[in-house]
């Protein structure tokens, strides 16, 4: 780890490297032990960082906006990318709108929206960054990104860039094939459809009204903590077996939305696996369904 530092340091004196950084400080659950290397890089640099990284023999970890994300409590031994606010430019030509992987979906909404360009409304309140959307092709309220992908940019384990059609990306609910090429997303390109702004505008502030009506955003979360069954609304499954309000010290399931596990404050990771541990047996027992997590655990719990 002190080699790759020197030797990392020697090639990019610009980088920022940062040690035993908390991960509560970049997720959006607010939880999670330190990462013992921890960097924020520009596009340029990540070929670099991951060919020094390789022939170190060190581990490495991407992240995005951490918005999906439940880190354990004795956090992550290596190096931990954050795609973020050096790679995060927005641009539009026509109806076509390119993202960098580190580009908010809250920004890229704004940005298509003012651009006349409609498509993008679902995500407008979605917490996460480009490049974690379409790893996991997000979604809400009806709309998901393989409906906008026209092809994603990528980085592959060699370090070189690769072009992915939306075919290519073999999209479905939560699911693409970039991670199981370890691929890591550079930036995508969106077709979208010409419409109204003010249509666009006020279709974003109707979804944003329901979100805020439905969601606990008050609290820290990682958004949905199941992926919906098969013919189920996983939230409906947790309060039907009774666990609304149900606690693992300050982690809880959320009484304004069961779908919804919350960190009441002081929660730590192996609180909210617990609880979520319990949902499941749980729901299993009441209903037969299993419900399978949407949020990705990393790190050492």
């Amino acid at each position: 780890m002190d080699q790759w530092l020197e030797e990392i340091r020697a090639a990019l004196p610009e980088l920022v490297v940062y040690q035993q950084e908390p991960m509560k400080k970049h997720t959006t659950f607010r939880v999670g032990g330190s990462a013992d290397l921890y960097v924020c890089p520009k596009k340029q640099e990540l070929p670099v960082i991951l060919g020094l990284a390789k022939k170190k023999g060190l581990a490495v970890t991407v992240i995005g906006n951490g918005s999906n994300l439940l880190v354990g409590d004795k956090g992550i031994r290596g190096l931990v990318i954050e795609v973020g606010a050096q790679m995060n430019a927005v641009e539009v030509q026509g109806n076509i709108l390119r993202a960098q992987a580190g580009a908010l979906l809250s920004q890229v909404a704004t940005k298509a929206a003012a651009a006349g360009l409609g498509g993008m409304e679902f995500a407008a309140g979605i917490p996460g960054s480009m490049g974690g959307a379409v790893t996991m092709n997000a979604g809400a309220y009806g709309g998901e990104m393989k409906d906008v992908i026209r092809q994603v940019t990528v980085l592959t384990p060699e370090c070189e860039q690769k072009v992915l059609s939306r075919e290519e990306l073999n999209l479905s609910y939560r699911h693409s094939c970039i991670p199981k090429n370890h691929f890591l997303v550079l930036e995508a390109e969106l077709s979208l459809t010409p419409a109204p702004e003010q249509e666009i505008r006020a279709k974003m502030a109707e979804l944003r009204e329901k979100r805020v009506e439905k969601q606990p955003l008050e609290y820290p979360s990682a958004g949905s903590t199941f992926k919906r069954p098969e013919g189920y609304f996983a939230g409906k499954l947790i309060m039907d077996a009774g666990l609304r309000g149900y606690a693992v010290g300050d982690a809880q399931v959320s009484e304004k939305h069961c779908g919804f596990v919350i960190n009441r404050g002081n929660a730590t990771a192996a609180e909210i696996l617990q609880l979520m541990k319990d949902v499941q047996e749980r729901v299993k027992k009441q209903s037969g369904v299993t419900l399978e997590p949407e949020v990705k655990m990393i790190g050492e719990f």
